[in-house]
C-alpha cells in the first residue's frame, strides 16, 4: 500500500476536499435538472429523456473500470495519477456547457441526440478526474481514523457543493430567464467553470512523482481492454468487503438519485413552485453541513459500518414519512427533508472512509497497485445507482401519465399545463416510498461487511 504514517497536513486535507466542489456539483446539477430540462424545456417524452440519461450513464459504467486500470498503469509507469485528473478538469466545463446549449426551437429528437452526445463527453471527462480522485485516499493516508478525517472534510465540501449547485443552479436558471435557452446556458456556464476549477485545484494534491520504492511494479501492467475489465472483476472477486460495500452504495445511489431527479417535479407539481426546489436543497444541506463532522465522532465511537447503518435507517424513515405529500402537500415537508439531510451526510462520509480501508486490506493480502481499479469499479457502481434512479423516475412518470412540456410551447408559456392526479402521486412515491424501500434493502449487503478497525490497523 502507498501511504504515509504521519498525520496529513491541513493543506493536503483542504486541497483534497476541494475536489468535491467539482464532484458534488457534477453529481448534483445534472441529476437535478437534466431530465427536467429534456421533458419541460426541450419537449422530449419522459421515457425518451430517461433513455438519454441512462445510456450516457451506461457509457460511464463501461469506461470507469478501464480508466481505473489505466490510472494504475499511469502510476506504475509515470509515478503519478495527476495528468489524467488535469485532463478531466480542463475538458469538463466545455462539454458541460454544450449539454445545456441546445438552440431554442430544435426538434425534440435532434435535441435529445444533442444532449446525449454532449453529456456522454461530459461524463467521460468527469470519470478521468473522479476515478483517480477516489483512489488517492488509500495512497495519501494510512490508518483507520486518519482516513476518516480526510474523507470527513471531503464530505463537508461535498455537502456544501450540493447546496451550492442544488440551490444555486436553479437560481442561476431563473436569473437567466427561467426554463428556456438563456436560463440553462447561464447556469451551465457558471457551474461548469466552478466545477472545473475545483477539480483542477484538487488535482494538485496528487504527487507529481512518487518515490520508486513505493510504486507498484511495472511488470504485468494492464495494456488491453480485456485485462482492464478482468482487473475490475478480479477486485470484486478477491475482496468480500468491497462487494458488500459497493452493493450497499449502489442501492443507496439508486434511492438518492431517484429523489434528486424528482426534486424539480415535487417543487413544480406538488408544492406548485419551481423555486421551491431551492428551499428543498437548503433544507437538505443546511443540517448536513453541521452534522457531517458528528458522523466522524460516531465512527470513532461505534465504528464506521455501524454508523453507516444508523444513518441509513434514519434516512429511510425520513423519506417514508414524505409519502403523506400525496394527501397533505405543504411546507411541512422541509422538516423530514432536513432529517434526511443529516442522515445523508453519514451515508456519504462513512462509506467513502471505508473504501480506503478496503483498498489497504486488499493491498496487504494481494499486493499494491490496484487502488485505481477499485476506484474505477466504485465510480461505475455509484454511477449505475444514480443513473438507474433517474431511469426509475422516468418509468414511473411514463406509467402514471406525466405530460411533457416544451419551454416554447403555448401551454408552457401560459403556465396552463397541468398533470393528472396519478402523475402527481407517482412523483410523490418516487420521492418517498420507493427510495425508503431501496434504502431498507441496502442494509442486507451492509450487514455482510466484515472489515473492522482491528483488521485495518492490525490491532488484535
Amino acid at each position: 500500500m502507498i501511504a504515509t504514517q504521519q498525520s496529513l497536513s491541513r493543506a493536503t486535507v483542504a486541497r483534497y476536499a476541494v475536489g468535491s466542489l467539482g464532484t458534488g456539483g457534477f453529481a448534483t446539477l445534472p441529476g437535478l435538472v437534466l431530465v427536467y430540462y429534456l421533458t419541460d424545456s426541450l419537449g422530449v417524452a419522459a421515457i425518451a429523456a430517461g433513455l438519454v440519461v441512462t445510456v450516457a450513464k451506461v457509457w460511464d459504467v463501461i469506461i470507469d473500470p478501464v480508466i481505473g486500470a489505466r490510472s494504475d498503469r499511469m502510476l506504475a509507469v509515470r509515478g503519478s495519477r495527476r495528468p489524467m485528473m488535469v485532463l478531466g478538469a480542463v475538458a469538463l466545463p466545455v462539454f458541460f456547457l454544450l449539454t445545456f446549449a441546445v438552440p431554442a426551437g430544435t426538434p425534440a429528437v435532434a435535441a435529445a441526440v444533442w444532449v446525449f452526445v454532449a453529456f456522454l463527453l461530459t461524463a467521460t471527462a468527469f470519470s478521468l478526474f473522479q476515478v483517480p480522485y477516489i483512489a488517492l485516499p488509500a495512497e495519501l493516508a494510512s490508518g483507520y481514523d486518519e482516513r476518516t478525517r480526510l474523507l470527513t472534510w471531503r464530505v463537508v465540501v461535498l455537502t456544501f457543493a450540493i447546496l451550492l449547485f442544488g440551490a444555486g443552479g436553479p437560481a442561476l436558471r431563473s436569473l437567466g430567464g427561467g426554463n428556456g435557452f438563456a436560463g440553462y446556458f447561464l447556469m451551465a456556464l457558471v457551474a461548469g467553470v466552478v466545477i472545473g476549477a475545483g477539480m483542477l485545484v484538487s488535482a494538485g494534491v496528487a504527487p507529481r512523482q512518487l518515490p520508486a520504492e513505493v510504486l507498484p511494479p511495472r511488470e504485468g501492467v494492464l495494456t488491453t481492454l480485456r485485462r482492464n475489465y478482468a482487473a475490475g472483476i478480479g477486485a470484486l472477486r478477491d475482496s468480500q468487503p468491497f462487494r458488500a460495500l459497493l452493493l450497499t452504495f449502489l442501492l443507496q445511489g439508486l434511492a438518492t438519485g431517484m429523489m434528486l431527479a424528482g426534486a424539480n417535479y415535487v417543487a413544480t407539481w406538488v408544492l406548485h413552485s419551481e423555486d421551491a426546489v431551492t428551499f428543498l436543497f437548503i433544507a437538505l444541506i443546511g443540517p448536513a453541513l453541521v452534522v457531517t463532522p458528528v458522523w466522524g465522532v460516531v465512527a470513532r465511537r461505534i465504528g464506521k459500518e455501524r454508523g453507516f447503518a444508523v444513518a441509513s435507517v434514519l434516512f429511510a424513515a425520513a423519506a417514508l414519512s414524505m409519502v403523506l405529500l400525496v394527501w397533505f402537500p405543504g411546507g411541512w415537508v422541509y422538516l423530514p427533508v432536513a432529517v434526511a439531510g443529516a442522515a445523508y451526510a453519514g451515508m456519504q462520509s462513512l462509506p467513502m472512509a471505508m473504501l480506503p480501508d478496503v483498498i489497504s486490506d486488499d493491498a496487504r493480502r494481494n499486493g499494491p497497485g490496484r487502488a485505481g481499479t477499485f476506484g474505477g469499479m466504485w465510480t461505475a457502481g455509484e454511477t449505475t445507482g444514480m443513473a438507474l434512479g433517474a431511469t426509475v423516475l422516468t418509468i414511473v412518470l411514463a406509467l402514471t401519465g406525466y405530460i411533457a412540456r416544451s419551454a416554447s410551447g403555448a401551454a408552457a408559456a401560459a403556465g396552463a399545463a397541468t398533470q393528472p392526479a396519478e402523475a402527481v402521486a407517482g412523483i410523490v412515491l418516487s420521492f418517498s416510498l420507493l427510495p425508503a424501500a431501496i434504502i431498507a434493502a441496502s442494509l442486507a449487503p451492509l450487514a455482510r461487511y466484515r472489515l473492522r478497525k482491528g483488521d485495518v490497523d492490525g490491532v488484535l
